[in-house]
């Protein structure tokens, strides 16, 4: 069975960079974009199997990017990163077909779970 990629978006490099090595150390091949618009250019790219996306960034936020990947791919899995408990946000990323959430302040225990059985069911 072939590895599954992950993307990981975010503009913190040293949470990138935790990700990248927490995701690795599970059997994922991960890549990494600093903002939305590297993010939009890899998903077009290397089409990984799912996107772990921060909400909060400068320029073009989660929810923009996300808007713009599902122009052009709708079944990839997303799970948003965040921070924040704001409703607002889950309603609007709901929306737009996502995997779940996944709190900054986690230390992404539950990242692997979460992409491992979202992964597991996908065809």
């Amino acid at each position: 069975m072939p590895v599954k990629k992950v993307l990981v978006v975010d503009d913190e490099p040293e949470l990138l960079k935790a990700m990248r090595i927490r995701l690795a150390s599970w059997g994922y091949a991960v890549l990494t974009a600093a903002n939305g618009k590297e993010a939009v250019r890899l998903v077009k790219k290397e089409d990984p199997d799912a996107i772990i996306l921060d909400i909060m960034m400068p320029e073009m936020d989660g929810i923009e990017t996300l808007k713009r990947i599902r122009r052009f791919n709708k079944k990839v899995l997303v799970f948003m990163l965040t921070a924040y408990g704001d409703k607002e946000r889950f309603e609007k990323t709901n929306k737009l077909g996502i995997a779940g959430f996944i709190h900054k302040g986690s230390e992404f225990e539950n990242a692997s779970e979460f992409v491992r059985v979202a992964l597991k069911g996908q065809k």
